[in-house]
Parts: C-alpha cells; structure tokens; sequence
C-alpha cells in the first residue's frame, strides 16, 4: 500500500473487501460514477468522499489518502528560499550573490536532485550577471554615458529574476533563469 495512489488504494481495498462498485455506493451516499472516476484517476474526490468511501470499506482514511511527509516539505521550501534568496547577500557583500549559493549547493546537491537542479540554475544565472556587470564596469571609459544604462539594466535584470524565481521555486518549485551561461552543467544520470 506505500506510495500508490488514491485511485489504486480505492480499487485494491474495495476488492479485498469483495465489494463490486455498485456495493460500495450502496454503502456510502458516493455515486457509482463518482467510483469510477475516482478508481480510473479522472478525479481528484473532496476529503468527505474519501471519508464516506472509507467508512463504506470500513477503513481508515490514511489507508485511501497518500500523504507526503508534511515536514519533508516545509523543509524543502526553506531550502529553496535560501538557494534562490542567498544571492541578495550580493548587494550587501561583494560576490555573496555566488558564494552563498555555491556552499549551499555543495551542502545540499547530494540530498536530493532537486536541490541540485535549483543550485545549479541559481549559480550559472548569478556568475553571468557578475560577469556581465563586471565587464560593463570595465568598458566604463570607453562609453561612459550608455555604459551607466546598460550597468543599471544588467542590475535591473538580475534583480528581476532573482525576485520571480523566489517567489516561483516557494510556490512550484520551479525556476527559469534565462541567459545563464552554463558553468555548471546539470548532471546526466
């Protein structure tokens, strides 16, 4: 039973109750349609229709509901605020927008692939910007003028995405950093 979804759970512990489809609904107030949508993964029920289903199998709800560790995920998303947050340490801190991220990334990359995906992103987009803003700096005299535009953009740009891809990786634990030159590759398995 560990890790199969609510659809299998449903059908395996319906079937080894003996229980048809329409048995069960006449257990429960649960349609046979709803039943069969549920065990075929069409739908995702309310809680209360997997409460009457397993009051109907005479289970408990745990033996239906697959449930990820909730604190497993409270901890991934601090991880994720502190790859994708450290690098604003690198307006305070000359280079921290890399060398924080870098050690958290060295600490946490064999844990789980996730983390290594979201290091790598953060520290490829990052060292590209530093590296843009480092050469804009030093064509400074040679077109003062646009050069303070384009040092402000690279800035801008930088902060930008930092921000989005914050918000992104708390929410979805996704990122998109776009023109990152790859210094790290991701790794092929």
């Amino acid at each position: 039973m560990n890790k199969k979804s609510l659809s299998e759970n449903l059908v395996y512990q319906r079937k080894l109750k003996g229980y048809t489809q329409e048995d069960l609904a006449d257990k429960t107030t649960v349609g046979v349609r709803t039943i069969q949508r549920i065990e075929k993964g069409d739908v995702q029920p309310h809680l209360q229709t997997v409460k009457l289903l397993a009051v109907g199998l005479d289970i408990e709800v745990d033996n239906l509901l697959v449930l990820d560790n909730p604190n497993e995920e409270v901890i991934k998303r601090k991880w994720m605020l502190l790859l994708h947050g450290s690098p604003f340490l690198g307006l305070i801190i000359p280079f921290a927008n890399i060398l924080f991220p870098l050690f958290l990334w060295i600490h946490k990359a064999e844990d789980h692939k996730v983390y290594d995906a979201h290091g790598r992103a953060v520290i490829n987009f990052h060292c590209t910007i530093t590296l843009l803003f480092v050469v804009s700096l030093l064509t400074f005299f040679l077109f003062p003028g646009f050069n303070f535009f384009v040092t402000g953009a690279i800035v801008l740009f930088g902060l930008i995405f930092s921000i989005k891809n914050l918000m992104s990786a708390l929410s979805s634990q996704t990122y998109y950093y776009p023109l990152s030159i790859p210094f790290l590759k991701l790794k092929t398995s």
